[in-house]
């Protein structure tokens, strides 16, 4: 199969679909690598190394897909790259369709089979491809809520680990899975008062072990939610149902009886966010105010550290990109039954029953 890696064109994304180790791989496998001339850039990796591990370099993205019958990215694709799409190609990338009408219309306009990162999952219900940019976003989360709590950053000037004979910051995060289990090791580890907040009982005790009983665990209802959220310095929105939108859980009313000064990050703000007063921002302009509380809602949190999060990615979606290009897609269903819930857009069909109900789009089961 002919495997295309395009540079990422969404604002401030410096990662990259694969890094050298995985192009060598594919080719070892038998297949063709197209990278797009300074894809990998942004972090450090020249084209003469993708050239070592057996790709040839193309020089824009119009190329990339021209040629390719597989585009590997890492985002989203943007309207000049869903422009370029065709019947003929597999999209492999994460897509977080739940919140992107334009974007879903575009993409079964196009004909294309799209593969989501973040909908491919195992019987537990984990999601593989996701944990690793989870992890990466539940750190960056506490990181970026203290750093913003600082005076010059507009905060109320507060540090989270506070100091003997002052109160140490608090810090709630709503949901723990695995973005919201990485926030609260980072805020823990500043040495905040943190609560931790989920609607899975199961998980809270797990949540109360893990941390030995230091953290605060409540169940998720509006009441517990909006007392822990009013009295909170910083509060980090990880809620995730996989492939949905992201429930409200965090009302505007809420937001304004926070202290001015506080912080918020929506690390589900790419599947809606959890937050009400959340809208998508980005690096170049990452927060806004709402009632004076500063809002940090990037989408692609994680492209901030994209030499970090290209290696950690890369890690865990080889597996099946050298599926797809050693079976196709139809075959790579029928031999991992995990692979199969991420396809979201066949032949231009939606197949994936969650985005279709939120977005009130036909829906098209898949027929193997």
């Amino acid at each position: 199969m002919k495997v295309g890696v395009p540079g990422e064109i969404k604002n401030n994304e410096n990662r990259v679909g694969l890094v050298p180790a995985g192009v060598r791989q594919l080719v070892q496998d038998g297949h063709e690598l197209f990278v797009e001339t300074k894809a990998g850039h942004g972090i450090g990796i020249d084209d003469e190394e993708y050239i070592a591990a057996g790709a040839k370099i193309l020089p824009s993205l119009e190329a990339i897909f021209e040629t390719a019958e597989m585009i590997i990215k890492v985002k989203e694709p943007q309207p000049r790259e869903v422009a370029l799409l065709r019947p003929h190609h597999i999209l492999y990338t994460y897509l977080h369709l739940a919140a992107e009408k334009e974007l879903t219309e575009g993409l079964m306009k196009s004909g294309a089979t799209c593969i989501a990162y973040e909908t491919i999952q195992l019987p537990s219900g984990a999601l593989p491809l996701l944990l690793p940019m989870s992890e990466v976003a539940g750190r960056m989360a506490t990181q970026i809520g203290a750093s913003y709590l600082q005076n010059e950053k507009g905060g109320k000037g507060v540090l989270l680990g506070g100091v003997p004979g002052v109160r140490r910051g608090k810090v709630t995060v709503i949901g723990c899975g695995a973005a919201g289990t990485n926030a609260i090791k980072m805020a823990m580890g500043l040495g905040a008062d943190v609560t931790a907040i989920d609607l899975n009982l199961h998980r809270l005790a797990e949540m109360d072990d893990l941390f030995e009983t230091r953290i605060t665990t409540l169940f998720s209802n509006a009441q517990n939610i909006e007392e822990s959220v009013t009295q909170s310095d910083l509060v980090i929105g990880a809620v995730l149902v996989p492939g949905a939108r992201a429930p409200k859980l965090v009302t505007r009313e809420m937001i304004s009886k926070m202290e001015p000064g506080s912080v918020v990050v929506d690390i589900a703000v790419d599947q809606g966010g959890c937050i009400e007063t959340c809208k998508p921002t980005t690096h170049e302009n990452p927060t806004f105010l709402v009632d004076n509380v500063i809002h940090y809602c990037v989408a692609n949190m994680p492209g901030a550290v994209a030499r970090t999060s290209t290696y950690a990615l890369t890690n865990v979606t080889l597996k099946y990109a050298r599926m797809i290009a050693k079976l196709g897609v139809e075959e790579s269903a029928a031999t991992d039954p995990v692979f199969k819930p991420g396809i979201n857009i066949y032949k231009g069909g939606l197949v994936y029953e969650q985005v279709a109900k939120d977005l009130e789009l036909p829906y098209t089961p898949l027929k193997f």
